[in-house]
């Protein structure tokens, strides 16, 4: 069995070695690259302090480079014995960098290793994620300015209210996600500080620049206090998860909605054969297993969501081995909903909308609050014209004029504002854009310096 980061020498026992291993060879070559990158700053950093040479740092960091790339191309492993990719990694260092290779963990843990690694990955998975939330929010600007003055029943209760459009319905979850690009940039603040250096909880003894290195990898400012680095694991996967989780909670109405108008009950929608399947004994079925399974997810989302909180809560202060078994349910939950924002931003602009079901659907009844302000209008105090409105449409004789009233302000039907959105939207997309271009230029700053 391959030394493990922590061994004496002593022999471990194969039981007890898989059960604390657990599923980290799988799970870990997902931060391979993130953790190559930080380790490379760390050399760097080394050498700019004086605690290893300048030609140890650049073996370091050219060997770093290449297994960085290998591992974004899927050519890295991790054998089962050697417990994690911390471990992996630093086998292959020696390996290529010789000597310099067993001076890398100076002044590290691998407590604040993996904290680094994860910190990087989080961080450019919430940029991935926004600039994929943006890309549908757009979809569903551009769904509801083509059908804005398409009439759709508008329900409470799901009961029939008041008129609506297709338009309107859209632009509802269009607003959704542009509140959580906005929500992005506090999840952001609070990935946006490096905790190397907090090693074990405790710093380390030694003359490190923990301002140097966190400048190196385009973080804004320093976790300063490295209990405080430790404490935060689970806190800032909740974080962003529990974004993830609100961003799928807007787009679950959505997938319900689009359930039921595409029932053959309501007929208001239809969805394309490419996202739907078949009955295995019915033939005329067509399932909307996409709608289903999407979903399914975002329910998906809270439970890995809770998973985490669930994990990380209950423990004093400092590190505790629990940690580990955050990786997992974090990873599993970001693979998720990057799939979910992926596939729903294909399906917004293929629905196709049948604007004569949903207009028979928009009955005379639909208009009796409308009608009660069309009589406000001739001097009738609301609460008579809603009584009247109500004796009305309990005689049978409501006839309301539809084109009387439209709800023209900020917002309304007759003023979708999808201007305006997009000008919010196209704001959230350039601040997306210069922090992955900046993250792109801190990355070639450590690899090329």
């Amino acid at each position: 069995m391959a030394d493990t980061l922590w061994g004496k020498g002593q022999p471990l026992d194969a039981a007890i070695h898989r059960f604390t291993v657990g599923d980290d060879p799988i799970v870990d070559l997902s931060l391979v690259p993130h953790d190559a990158l930080g380790s490379a700053a760390h050399a760097r950093m080394l050498a700019h302090v004086g605690l290893l040479k300048p030609s140890e740092a650049a073996d370091l960091v050219a060997a770093l480079h290449q297994l960085h790339d290998e591992a974004r191309a899927g050519q890295f492993t991790i054998l089962p014995e050697q417990e994690d990719g911390h471990t992996a990694l630093e086998v292959a260092l020696v390996v290529r960098a010789g000597e310099a290779g067993k001076r890398i963990h100076l002044a590290r843990s691998r407590n604040d290793q993996v904290l680094l690694a994860l910190r990087l990955l989080m961080r450019e998975e919430l940029l991935t994620l926004g600039a994929r939330v943006a890309e549908l929010a757009g979809a569903f600007l551009d769904f509801a300015e083509a059908h804005a003055a398409l009439p759709l029943p508008g329900y409470t209760h799901l009961r029939r209210a008041m008129p609506s459009t297709f338009g309107l319905w859209a632009m509802a979850f269009a607003e959704g996600l542009l509140e959580e690009l906005e929500a992005l940039k506090g999840v952001w603040s609070r990935l946006d500080r490096c905790p190397l250096g907090a090693a074990a909880g405790f710093g380390v003894p030694l003359p490190i620049d923990r301002k140097y290195v966190a400048s190196l990898l385009g973080f804004s400012r320093v976790q300063r206090s490295p209990i405080d680095a430790q404490d935060s694991r689970g806190r800032h996967e909740s974080a962003l998860l529990g974004w993830a989780c609100s961003v799928a909670g807007t787009l679950e109405k959505w997938l319900w909605d689009v359930q039921l108008y595409s029932m053959d009950e309501f007929g208001f929608l239809k969805l394309p054969d490419a996202f739907t399947t078949g009955s295995s004994i019915m033939p005329q079925k067509k399932n909307p297993d996409v709608v289903e399974l999407a979903r399914g997810r975002c329910r998906e989302l809270r439970g890995l969501a809770h998973q985490v909180e669930a994990v990380a809560g209950g423990l004093p202060s400092s590190y505790h081995r629990d940690f580990q078994l955050l990786k997992r349910p974090t990873l599993s939950a970001l693979t998720s909903m990057r799939a979910l924002v992926e596939v729903l931003t294909r399906l917004v602009p293929a629905l196709q909308v049948q604007p004569e079901a949903a207009a028979r659907a928009c009955d005379d009844s639909l208009y009796a609050a409308h009608h009660a302000y069309v009589l406000v209008a001739q001097g009738l105090p609301f609460r008579d014209a809603y009584r009247e409105v109500g004796r009305q449409l309990g005689e049978g004789t409501f006839h309301p004029d539809r084109q009387a009233l439209t709800a023209t302000h900020l917002g309304g039907a007759g003023n979708l504002a999808v201007a305006s959105a997009r000008e919010e939207l196209t704001a959230s997309r350039e601040w997306l854009t210069r922090l992955h271009a900046s993250l792109a230029e801190s990355a070639a700053r450590v690899w090329s310096a």
